[in-house]
């Protein structure tokens, strides 16, 4: 008698914690997934900012059918044209409305995209300095690790990369750290894994002038913020400020991976030479990760998702009170639910999944309840969300 799903799960699959939710989940569709006992869930997460257009969008499945019936990996990326993936660089450097992120390098994640752009910005600066943010998460690689800004998080990986420091996000006063000594700094708009916490459109002009002053390059992480997650395409867009690099995973993919990072011409070409190959993937910019990303960038674009972004924002906001809420932060549907403690917060997850929602927490911000929905989220299942996590509050606050 063979093993049953779960039991394979335990015994082969390689652990992230000692508490995985083990959810098993047979099939998915728009907001909603499916587990083996038939037992619906609204995914109010998006496996983690990934679903924007909804799980199997239909548009994207039939990108990603179409390009199997023409051509899967053929060879290493950026030696061979690609119609997935010149088609998708195009529309990405359309989508910035900018004319200076004008080149795309493919990754395979957000991770490899963090990678690629440090090395780019030692590569064309010549500095080793790379400052980032206090809470903030760019990665788990021994590189973008380096970059995170909890100790207690990468202490257990030292020796990581060396100069590395760390700035309060947000704090006009720390922008003077940022010298002639420092290649880049990667920020980002709204801080994820920190809780949705944000900045003033004064502070990123004011980062974007200091950088330009000592010839460091801004490099934006919107690898969660990308793809109409805050109500623009790109959430620097709202910010009137032009990153040096730009980095995006996520969303991209309409559920597939695929990562990328942006730069100017005069930028990317220095990868390419001293020495050649300085940057290089095997399947980075896979054309059906390809086919399926363009596809969910056109979904988003031709059903004017970015137009309802804020009517749903304003519709959580207006729902989601309750004596255990403590702060509601939230920049479109990235939006994060201040309670007491963690303890409160995994009380009232636990409680959603079994009601049939999931929600989740934050890595360096436990206090706080995840929501960041498929864009495609209806009104009318916002309402439907909202009622579950308030008798899971209720439960929780009466107990």
């Amino acid at each position: 008698m063979g093993f049953t799903h779960r039991q394979l799960f335990q015994k082969h699959m390689a652990p992230t914690s000692d508490a995985p939710l083990a959810l098993e989940i047979k099939s998915a569709e728009h907001i909603y997934l499916t587990d083996v006992d038939d037992k619906k869930y609204i995914d109010l997460i998006s496996g983690i900012a990934v679903s924007n257009v909804g799980h199997r969008n239909p548009e994207v499945v039939q990108a990603i059918k179409d390009q199997l019936d023409q051509y899967m990996h053929l060879m290493v990326y950026g030696e061979y044209i690609q119609s997935p993936q010149v088609l998708l660089a195009e529309a990405l450097v359309k989508s910035t409305n900018t004319s200076s992120l004008n080149q795309v390098y493919f990754t395979n994640s957000g991770t490899e995209a963090v990678e690629g752009a440090m090395k780019l910005a030692k590569r064309y600066t010549k500095r080793r300095e790379i400052i980032a943010c206090h809470n903030a998460y760019h990665g788990a690689t021994q590189g973008a690790l380096s970059l995170a800004g909890d100790e207690q998080f990468k202490n257990s990986f030292r020796p990581l990369l060396p100069y590395v420091r760390h700035i309060q996000h947000g704090n006009l006063d720390d922008l003077n750290q940022i010298t002639i000594k420092t290649a880049a700094i990667f920020i980002e708009i709204v801080g994820g894994e920190a809780g949705v916490k944000t900045a003033s459109k004064a502070y990123f002009k004011a980062l974007r002038a200091r950088c330009t002053e000592v010839g460091c390059l801004l490099v934006l992480d919107e690898i969660q913020t990308g793809f109409g997650r805050t109500g623009t395409f790109w959430a620097f867009q709202a910010m009137d400020i032009i990153p040096d690099v730009l980095l995006s995973a996520k969303g991209m993919g309409g559920g597939m991976p695929i990562g990328a990072f942006l730069a100017n011409e005069s930028l990317m070409q220095t990868l390419s030479y001293a020495p050649v190959l300085g940057h290089i993937t095997t399947f980075g910019g896979h054309p059906v990760s390809c086919a399926a990303s363009l596809a969910t960038l056109n979904y988003i674009q031709n059903n004017r998702l970015l137009d309802q972004i804020e009517e749903k924002h304003q519709l959580f906001k207006e729902l989601l009170i309750h004596p255990i809420i403590k702060d509601f932060r939230g920049v479109g549907l990235m939006i994060a639910v201040e309670m007491q403690d963690f303890k409160t917060v995994k009380a009232v997850i636990d409680t959603c999944i079994l009601n049939g929602l999931i929600t989740d927490w934050f890595l360096f911000c436990d206090n706080s309840l995840r929501i960041a929905p498929p864009l495609v989220i209806t009104l009318d299942e916002i309402k439907m969300a909202c009622n579950i996590l308030l008798q899971a509050m209720d439960k929780v606050y009466k107990s």
